[in-house]
């Protein structure tokens, strides 16, 4: 029987679609091709070996590690950003970002851009982003435009402060939100938020015991040693096979 999980502002069985459907995309194996999709540098990855005083196998392996991860980041953001998508009262997830923000209503004038952690995005896209909202309001002069930070300094909903060309930039009508802040305000529950942290481990559970998950193994060692049988030169073949002198390497 399943079990309920009493959040109150999204239904059982949605969560558990929506927790589902984020595991799905989770990411367990690497592949040789999926390894060197940007080309692996592999003087970086010697220096790692010799400093660190790590097998090279470890060094790769903490890389395919690495990488894995940083596909999973994208994961949790689908699951950041979706769970609006059965929020009702006008809410939405755009596809592809088409209107330019995450998540929007326009019933209500408001506009969000999300961030999982308050230090993502570097000066330039920081400078968009404000340059895009300040541009919205000016076009809706009752709209409201949030950068949702999910994992902030701080729980907040403050002015949106920013030097852009040398100059101190604040509106009233661009806030930066931690996302408790914004659950209180999409679902007016100010505890929405740690209700669904309270019972995420429950929901995983409950649906990762419905499902068999193929956890796989990396094919990125059977792959480099096919190359050769000295795995840092394959990592070298790999990466500059085109150079001069690497056909004598």
């Amino acid at each position: 029987m399943d079990r309920e999980y009493n959040l109150g502002f999204i239904s059982d069985n949605d969560i558990r679609q929506h927790v589902k459907d984020t595991v799905m995309t989770y990411r367990t194996a690497i592949s040789l091709g999926e390894f060197n999709r940007n080309i692996v540098d592999p003087i970086k990855l010697t220096f790692d070996s010799k400093v660190y005083q790590r097998p090279i196998e470890t060094v790769i392996d903490n890389e395919c590690l690495r990488q894995i991860d940083k596909s999973n980041n994208n994961a949790i953001g689908y699951f950041h950003q979706n769970l609006f998508k059965y929020a009702g009262n006008g809410w939405e997830v755009p596809a592809n970002g088409v209107t330019g923000y995450d998540i929007q209503n326009p019933s209500l004038h408001i506009y969000a851009e999300l961030k999982n952690k308050h230090n993502t995005m570097n000066s330039a896209s920081s400078q968009k982003t404000y340059i895009k909202m300040q541009r919205t309001i000016l076009e809706d002069d009752q709209s409201v435009c949030m950068l949702v930070e999910v994992i902030a300094r701080k729980s907040q909903n403050i002015k949106w402060d920013i030097q852009i060309d040398g100059r101190q930039y604040a509106h009233d009508r661009i806030r930066r939100v931690s996302i408790d802040k914004f659950y209180g305000i999409v679902f007016n529950d100010e505890t929405a938020f740690s209700k669904l942290c309270r019972a995420l481990p429950t929901i995983l559970d409950d649906v990762l015991s419905d499902i068999t998950i193929n956890l796989g193994s990396n094919s990125v060692f059977e792959d480099l040693r096919q190359i050769s049988p000295d795995i840092l030169r394959s990592l070298y073949l790999l990466a500059f096979k085109t150079y001069d002198g690497f056909d004598r390497f």
